[in-house]
């Protein structure tokens, strides 16, 4: 039987290298385009993110983000890029002595209209509506408001650099009376650099005003990820960490980590 084990382990261990293979070359540029946000590349995102520091009782938080991307080109000049973003998250205590909730908070759609071609000046650009979806499961992973309002991103793509930002406000058109409006500003400046064998370092900001609470929460990313292929499939595994330069008065703060893994699916 101890014999039979190692035999299987001994041949795991010979298939996973055939099957995990490093890119190079043109997955290089595969990498790069990851760091658009309005690349014509279809991607599904798994981002596990975890935080600590809310509210009196220092909740912790852990937020699975399922990501997908999916362009859709609408005639030889535009693309409609669809960003959606659908929150899994478990939390305990993120209001004082609230306990443990898990469950779907709120989705956000994006739609992102952008050109084909960047402009002569090799800008890269995108505008669109932003839409929030009170799909929250429990009250206390949720807004219960729906909300609205306008998107953007421009970037520059130089060699192996990204450089550029995206941002959205909405505010909040409909929803029970009892709960708290939205009126809230999201700015994401990043920077990017892609080497020739497909390892991308990210420096970031997810940055939120609440312009009813006078808040800002300002989280700074570090993250390195790697495009690798996983039995023909392009994948990207990605790790980083986080600490928040400002804080809401209901946290989270201090530091924070990430890990993802996104799924490409290039034409």
């Amino acid at each position: 039987m101890i014999c039979s084990k190692k035999r299987i382990l001994a041949a795991a261990t010979a298939v996973l290298p055939l099957l995990i293979t490093p890119a190079i070359g043109a997955d290089a540029d595969l990498a790069k385009k990851l760091s658009n946000p309005v690349a014509s590349l279809i991607s599904v995102p798994f981002q596990w993110n975890y935080d600590h520091g809310f509210g009196s009782s220092d909740g912790d938080k852990v937020t699975l983000n399922i990501q997908p991307v999916i362009p859709i080109s609408l005639n030889a000049d535009w693309n409609l890029i669809s960003r959606t973003i659908v929150p899994v998250v478990w939390q305990n205590d993120i209001a004082g002595n609230s306990g443990t909730q898990f469950g779907l908070s709120d989705v956000t759609q994006s739609l992102f209209f952008s050109p084909k071609q960047p402009t002569a000046n090799g800008i890269i650009w995108g505008l669109g509506p932003a839409l929030l979806f009170p799909t929250g499961t429990e009250n206390l992973l949720s807004t219960q408001k729906w909300g609205a309002g306008p998107t953007g991103v421009v970037l520059r793509q130089s060699g192996p650099w990204t450089y550029g930002a995206l941002a959205n406000h909405i505010w909040s058109y409909a929803g029970p009376d009892g709960a708290k409006d939205v009126n809230s500003t999201f700015l994401q400046p990043f920077l990017s650099y892609t080497t020739p064998d497909a390892w991308t370092f990210t420096l970031n900001s997810e940055s939120t005003y609440d312009w009813t609470a006078n808040d800002w929460s300002v989280p700074i990313n570090a993250m390195v990820a790697k495009l690798v292929t996983i039995d023909k499939q392009p994948v990207s595994l990605q790790l980083g960490a986080r600490y928040y330069a400002a804080s809401s008065a209901n946290g989270p703060d201090g530091f924070g980590a990430r890990a993802a893994i996104t799924f490409l699916f290039p034409k």
